[in-house]
């Protein structure tokens, strides 16, 4: 044993946590330290040690990088549960090994699309004084390591090119693999996490993604590779193993777009777009333009940029009010009427309106949902366009106004769908094998609107993944059609809610990280289901759903993925509203939705009375989504003061508690003795993240209001977060 392996064993052993967890982590660690394979890592792993930095060490170690949904993603890193040339190449190999035997005889292909992701290590997790081959590492760089890959398995790749400029969106992808009629696919991406992470998501034949049990055998065959064959890049390019794609492959997909349009002669009005550094610029961008639409960019955020160091947070994610920062500021200058952004991969889509005081409204998710079903089916029926068997596709935990809605124009819905547009992917492509689906009988064809909670919208069966480009089509027809008619979206969004009834979603994220946070997340879904509350908030408990139960309407468990993808709680209370919790597959957090429904209307709702209902509901579900909070945490043992749970959900759990319980209490003592709070304060809330006065401000907002603090010291408080 190595000095290294011996200093490593020494401290990881002393650590205070699971003993089997960190005999996972040291028997991982062991090659990592003696291998040739890894020497480059060797420096970035004696600086840990030397540092006594043990609990990284077993958090990269204890586990190897999970598959999530469809693939693996998590920070780019050392060791096997990081993402990493080790991580992604032992993935793809499996991938060619089961297309290899899935399709024997043919000429196996895929096709490889990548982000504008670039790792600089801004967590500042490694020592920068020490050599790291991983800095500088590309999305198109792990895209050429996967080819590479693919090439020693007798697998053809396309691929729009090999350098980072060549980058090409998720909806671009899903519809290269249909048309090209190739095997399957690859996107490397991270979608609209941090900056620091990466990921590998694998497509099928279809364009989508395999559901269980179909999954389980992709992840259950990489799990067992422990080396992936590879060629050089320019080998395989050289030998026409890795081709290019058709050099109209991103007009086409234009063209399918623009197809959608339902409004084409109504494009008054400016739209702010921006693509938050991402792919999106040659997706919605283009579709936009080319559509006629008076499009202005916003500056730092319409070229390529995988630090994405103009977005606000370091979170290049559309579900984000504070994503649209700059573009507020364009907006302003311009005079638009709406606001567009995009993640990185330009697969969600994020929308901002002008309200009637001229502010910016942020508009939700499942609001972004109502918009787009109300304005596509109407155009649709006006012009003839809903055919007998039209059908509309939405997640369990997506607002239950949307199937409302669907309803009223005559469309069948498929509503309790698991998290992910795979589900949907496949629904398409047992139609269009089949026919039929369930109790759906129909063709793609009869597809109107596929979508979830989280900014997804699908509205063409050609792509088999969620798409920014039509969802931003029509959010811009919209907009034109409401400016026409001397209306604004924000009174098409009420008009929805006065003819169908309001109704209150919120979301609520955890984010618990590394061992001990999955651990939580674990601990937490198991006492819930043992012990399910019997109340929430005052209201009583009268139904609770285990979508992981073979009693549960989903059936008996199919494969491990389905076990996985199952674990949904859903809460229903005696009021009709409902608590719906389950753990993220892509990020390291418990998300919590909750919709409380406003009564049925018999006629339009008046101005008023949806006003009522509107305080009303959205009261309601602040406090239901708060009070789920407090419970899902004592499960395990935390008990949070209200102002830390108004910390920002971008905050990791072990920051709130150091909020609460560390920081605040100091900030206090400080403004009491006027003590000078600026370097405090930063030195603080560093471990926070990117902008970590913003992240916390609403907390502190809320703890002053009950401190007690004199005039002066809460006043230099308020100074120092912005707060008014």
């Amino acid at each position: 044993m190595s000095t290294l392996e011996s200093l490593a064993r020494d401290g990881i052993e002393r650590l205070s946590m699971d003993t089997e967890l960190k005999q996972r982590a040291l028997t991982a660690l062991r090659p990592w330290l003696q291998d040739e394979g890894f020497a480059a890592y060797r420096p970035q792993l004696e600086a840990l040690v030397r540092k006594g930095r043990f609990e990284t060490l077993v958090d990269m170690f204890w586990q190897v990088i999970p598959f999530g949904t469809g693939g693996r993603r998590g920070a780019v890193g050392v060791g096997t549960n990081r993402f990493n040339p080790w991580t992604l190449g032992t993935s793809v190999q499996g991938h060619a090994e089961i297309l290899r035997e899935t399709y024997p005889g043919e000429e196996v292909s895929v096709v490889i699309a990548f982000d504008v992701r670039v790792f600089r290590d801004v967590r500042g997790v490694y020592d920068a004084s020490r050599p790291n081959p991983l800095l500088g590492l590309s999305s198109a760089d792990f895209a050429r390591l996967a080819a590479g890959v693919y090439a020693a398995n007798g697998v053809r790749v396309h691929m729009v090119g090999p350098e980072p400029s060549d980058c090409m969106s998720t909806p671009e992808l899903s519809l290269a693999i249909r048309r090209l009629g190739a095997h399957g696919g690859l996107n490397v991406s991270a979608s609209h996490n941090h900056p620091d992470d990466n990921g590998g998501k694998f497509y099928n034949r279809a364009g989508g993604q395999d559901v269980p049990p179909d999954d389980e055998i992709l992840a259950r065959r990489v799990e067992g590779i422990a080396q992936a064959k590879t060629m050089p890049f320019e080998r395989a390019l050289a030998d026409g193993w890795v081709m290019r794609l058709p050099a109209d492959q991103n007009d086409h997909y234009l063209a399918i777009n623009r197809r959608l349009a339902l409004a084409p002669g109504v494009r008054g009005g400016v739209v702010v777009y921006t693509p938050l550094n991402g792919t999106g610029s040659r997706t919605v961008g283009r579709l936009l333009r080319a559509e006629g639409f008076d499009v202005r960019d916003v500056p730092g955020q319409s070229q390529y940029d995988g630090g994405f160091p103009t977005v606000k947070f370091l979170a290049p994610n559309p579900e984000v009010p504070a994503c649209f920062e700059q573009a507020e500021r364009v907006a302003d200058a311009t005079g638009a009427d709406i606001i567009l952004a995009t993640d990185p991969d330009a697969d969600r889509i994020g929308l901002e309106v002008r309200g009637p005081d001229g502010g910016w409204r942020f508009i939700l998710g499942n609001e972004i949902l109502f918009l787009i079903a109300r304005f596509v089916l109407d155009r649709r029926r006006e012009l003839g366009r809903i055919p007998p068997d039209a059908f509309v596709l939405k997640t369990e935990v997506t607002s239950t106004l949307v199937g409302t809605i669907a309803r009223s124009y005559g469309c069948q819905v498929v509503g309790r769908l698991l998290v992910g547009f795979k589900y949907m992917a496949d629904i398409l492509a047992t139609l269009e094998r089949q026919g039929r689906w369930g109790d759906l009988s129909a063709g793609p064809e009869s597809f109107v609107l596929g979508v979830e909670e989280s900014h997804g919208v699908l509205l063409t069966p050609a792509i088999r993944d969620k798409d920014a480009g039509g969802a931003a089509l029509a959010l811009a027809e919209l907009a034109s059609v409401c400016r026409a008619e001397g209306r604004s979206v924000l009174d098409e969004l009420d008009s929805i809610y006065r003819r169908f009834g309001y109704v209150s979603n919120r979301l609520v994220n955890t984010v618990m990280s590394g061992s001990a946070g999955l651990q939580r997340i674990a601990a937490i879904q198991a006492s819930l289901r043992s012990q399910p509350p019997r109340e929430v908030a005052g209201r009583s408990v009268a139904s609770f759903e285990d979508l992981a139960s073979p009693d549960s309407w989903l059936g008996p468990l199919k494969s491990g993925t389905d076990a996985a993808s199952r674990n949904v709680l859903v809460f229903g209370l005696d009021d009709g509203s409902r608590v719906i919790i389950r753990p993220s597959g892509t990020e390291p957090k418990n998300k919590i939705y909750v919709e409380v429904p406003g009564r049925t209307p018999t006629a339009d709702l008046s101005p008023a009375e949806l006003d009522t209902e509107r305080r009303r509901c959205d009261g309601h579900a602040e406090a239901l989504g708060r009070a789920f909070e407090r419970l899902m945490l004592a499960r395990v043992g935390i008990d949070l003061p209200d102002y830390a749970l108004a910390v920002s959900g971008l905050v990791g759990l072990d920051q709130k508690q150091h909020f609460a319980r560390s920081f605040l209490p100091a900030l206090e003592q400080r403004a009491r003795r006027h003590e000078p709070l600026a370097a405090f304060v930063d030195e603080q809330l560093r471990p926070y993240g990117r902008d970590p006065r913003d992240l916390v401000a609403p907390g502190v907002a809320e703890w002053l209001a009950t401190a007690g603090l004199p005039d002066d010291a809460a006043a230099e408080v308020r100074r120092e977060f912005k707060l008014r």
